[in-house]
């Protein structure tokens, strides 16, 4: 990865000497081998190999030219000629000499041409009493391994040894012996050894890649074992491994060794070239870009491929969720390289004309998200393609949001899209959002059991709610009413609906209704009056954030004023316009005034705010020393935006603050429940907690309706229907609410509920009137005998004092 004239791999050059330097300078220069720069990749050509006639496997030539393992076993192996005669003949008995660590000492030692190196340290052991782990012997300049012969070593008659401690200074000994042990299994299975197989490669393999992630990649520590995996010529014989005509880049262990690389250095910066050094910690970079270009568009391909296949239905192909991890792993410090260099030529393939013509809305597979999110962190790298990418997104916008109400995983970052939403509509916004919330448990042990008294609702749920720990919130509802047997998910979406109700009632003094829209609320100014308000404030908090994450329409609406507070944008004239209409229309005219008419003082204006307080009246200035600065025709925008900001935001900060303070609670982070906001349009939280607006639609309601007892075609069903058509708007929700527990709907009708509404039929009495199971949609009542006596049993449970918990469970 690092070229020859590496200041890193210079350094390791002088670390090694180091360890010779009691030999002869002349035997130093067979340390200088070039380091050339190998990527695992199979099916490329080295453009460092030696002509095709040099060898039968060019790889080979390459590595046996690089590492003592391969230079002394290919010597021996061939047949033919070589270049040292030595290898042609040995006498039966060898003399050499060992010169020991401590100068002046040498050992006269004997051995036979096959006997193992191992005997030699043996022998030395034996002699000297160094232990043999702590040995090195050194030959013309390499360390000579264990299991190979004097023979295999050239080592002759009268041939000087060096003997080195394995000093405990060495840096990494366990990294280069791992290596080392790797290389020569390689070696080894390249001729065709018996008894050896490819698991024993991959598992010092990962011993090393594991033993290289235990240190801190911000202290730039895997460098020396990333010098020691070079300098020992690893990538070179792991490409050579791969050079079997049956193996390919769908080679487990490549993948592997890909998947292994990608991870080391998803966290590294790299460098344009070798010489290039870190901005940061002015050390010379380990990896450059054109190092992990080829693996870019390796995976590249490779997931376009996947798409092109699962767009065109061909054999099931999708693409790899381990690809596209590895594509984002290998994308950070190539980007952060770009970044770093303005000057930077390469061109990173990606799949746009895919992007831009996909228009058939087959989108089928769980990784296109993640694909569109790092092309589109690719596309910010280059001027115009942001745009480009986005516009193709809005051309896909009917398959882009498929995507991701279908695939969208809870715990990704969908931050990147949610930031455009005029690329998403609403269904896919609230199902972003939604995941930023708790995910519903289900254990019944974990969930938070409540026993409401309903003459005493609000203050018993504030009890429950606002004094327990938000964690135990999380977990999930159980809902009861005193002296009631109905319990279950109905109870729990009545309980919401009629809290909610109470709590958003102007006559409690927490919120005052829109005059213009009675479903809105915002904060009240004089919500003091209790001295309980701002625990109030964040008890309505959590119950908020609860009947979101619990998907229950709850029936009421925030005006855009408060909901512009909660999302971190600045209120304008136009936020106020249901709020506060008179203030609106005056405002209006202020600045639409002859700006003459208005230098003339002909409104009498200061920048002073006059309010009234628990039936008094007083005057608050709007800045230091406003009432004594006249509103004029340069000045009035000013004045408009001040009062604004006083009447909307000033008055009510401290209950806007306690609100979201405890929907924070629920949400877990502060940073979730601003991204929560951000990300919605205020129609968009409209959907979410008031539900439709539509008038209830009979023809929908039976759309989704089956019957157990009874059929179709039955005069129970026909007068049923009949009954609801004839019912106004609000008595249909009275019974929607008797029979579901919801009075209204979600924006999609009662698609979007979570199940089909069911109608029962009972052999109870037919003086007795219907029954409900809330929990599970279901309406229960006997065979009527005539649509006169239905339409009077149903008359009377669609009255408001007599729906409310007539159901069961």
């Amino acid at each position: 990865m690092s070229s020859p004239d590496s200041p890193s791999v210079d350094f390791l050059h002088q670390r090694i000497k180091r360890k010779f330097e009691d030999y002869d300078d002349d035997e130093y220069d067979d340390l200088s081998y070039d380091l050339p720069s190998f990527r695992m990749r199979k099916d490329d050509p080295n453009p460092n190999s030696p002509p095709a006639t040099a060898s039968s496997n060019p790889f080979l030539d390459q590595i046996t030219r690089q590492h003592p393992h391969f230079q002394t076993r290919a010597s021996t192996s061939s047949s033919s000629s070589t270049q040292d005669s030595a290898f042609l003949w040995y006498p039966d008995r060898i003399q050499f000499f060992v010169r020991m660590i401590s100068e002046g000492k040498t050992l006269v030692l004997h051995g036979k041409p096959e006997d193992k190196v191992k005997l030699i340290h043996e022998k030395i052991q034996a002699a000297t009493g160094i232990p043999m782990v702590e040995q090195r012997l050194i030959y013309r300049g390499r360390q000579l391994q264990w299991d190979y012969s004097l023979a295999e070593c050239k080592i002759n008659n009268d041939a000087g040894l060096q003997l080195v401690g394995r000093m405990r200074s060495t840096e990494h000994p366990q990294a280069w012996q791992l290596i080392d042990d790797l290389v020569s299994t390689i070696y080894r299975l390249c001729k065709g050894e018996k008894g050896l197989c490819l698991k024993s490669v991959k598992s010092r393999l990962t011993e090393f890649l594991n033993m290289t992630a235990k240190y801190d990649i911000g202290d730039d520590q895997p460098a020396p074992h990333l010098n020691i995996f070079q300098s020992l010529c690893a990538p070179a014989a792991l490409m050579m491994l791969y050079m079997s005509p049956h193996a390919g880049r769908s080679d487990p262990l490549y993948e592997d060794c890909r998947s292994s690389l990608g991870s080391m250095v998803e966290y590294l910066r790299i460098g344009r070239s070798s010489r290039n050094y870190d901005n940061i910690s002015n050390k010379p970079v380990i990896i450059t870009v054109q190092d992990i270009l080829p693996y870019v568009a390796e995976l590249a391909n490779n997931l376009t491929e996947g798409l092109i296949s699962s767009v065109e239905a061909i054999d099931d192909v999708c693409p790899s969720p381990s690809d596209v991890r590895e594509f984002a792993s290998f994308l950070r410090p190539l980007k952060a390289a770009i970044k770093d260099q303005t000057e930077f030529e390469g061109i990173i393939p990606i799949p746009k004309s895919y992007l831009a013509s996909e228009k058939k809305g087959y989108f089928g597979w769980d990784s296109y998200l993640s694909i569109l999110k790092e092309l589109r962190s690719i596309s910010k790298l280059y001027q115009g393609a942001e745009d480009f990418f986005w516009e193709n997104l809005k051309r896909n916008k009917v398959s882009i949001c498929y995507l991701i109400v279908k695939y969208a995983k809870r715990g990704e970052d969908y931050k990147w899209i949610l930031g455009h939403k005029d690329v998403i509509d609403f269904e896919s916004r609230r199902h972003l959002v939604l995941m930023l919330l708790p995910e519903m448990k289900d254990e019944y042990d974990e969930l938070h059991e409540m026993l409401i008294d309903r003459s005493q609702l609000l203050a018993e749920s504030f009890e429950y709610i606002a004094r327990v720990d938000p964690e135990t919130l999380r977990g999930g509802l159980f809902m009861e009413f005193k002296n009631e047997e109905a319990t279950g998910p109905g109870v729990l979406r009545e309980w919401f609906f009629l809290v909610c109700q109470e709590i958003f009632n102007p006559q409690n003094a927490l919120f005052v209704a829109c005059p213009n829209d009675r479903r809105r609320f915002f904060p009240n100014p004089a919500s003091k009056v209790d001295p309980l308000h701002l625990e109030y404030f964040n008890f309505a908090g959590r119950i908020i954030a609860l009947a979101l994450m619990h998907k229950i329409q709850v029936g009421i609406a925030f005006d855009r004023s408060f909901f512009s507070q909660l999302s971190g944008n600045t209120i304008c004239l136009e936020d106020i316009k249901d709020a506060d209409p008179y203030l609106y229309s005056s405002c209006k005219q202020i600045l639409d005034m002859d700006p003459t008419t208005v230098d003339e003082d002909a409104l009498g204006l200061t920048f002073v705010r006059e309010i009234e307080e628990l039936g008094s009246r007083k005057v608050v200035e709007l800045f230091a020393d406003g009432k004594n600065i006249v509103v004029n025709s340069r000045n009035r925008k000013e004045y408009v935006d001040l009062l604004i900001e006083h009447r909307f935001v000033t008055s009510v900060s401290e209950q806007v603050s306690y609100f979201a303070k405890g929907f924070t609670d629920i949400a877990g982070e502060e940073k979730i429940r601003k991204l929560f906001f951000k990300s919605l349009e205020c129609e968009d939280l409209d959907g979410m907690l008031y539900g439709s607006e539509s008038i209830i639609s009979v023809e929908d309601w039976k759309k989704h309706t089956e019957y157990y007892g009874y059929k179709e075609t039955d005069p129970q069903i026909s007068w049923l229907w009949e009954i609801i058509e004839e019912m106004t708007g609000n008595q249909r929700k009275v019974l929607l609410f008797f029979w579901t527990s919801l009075k209204h709907l979600p924006i999609e009708g009662f698609g979007g509920l979570a199940s089909k509404l069911y109608i029962y039929k009972t052999n109870d009495s037919i003086e007795l009137l219907p029954s409900s199971h809330t929990c599970f949609y279901r309406i229960c009542f006997p065979s009527y005998p005539s649509l006169d006596v239905m339409r009077e049993r149903l008359n009377i449970i669609t009255q408001d004092h007599v729906g409310c918990s007539f159901g069961t469970w």
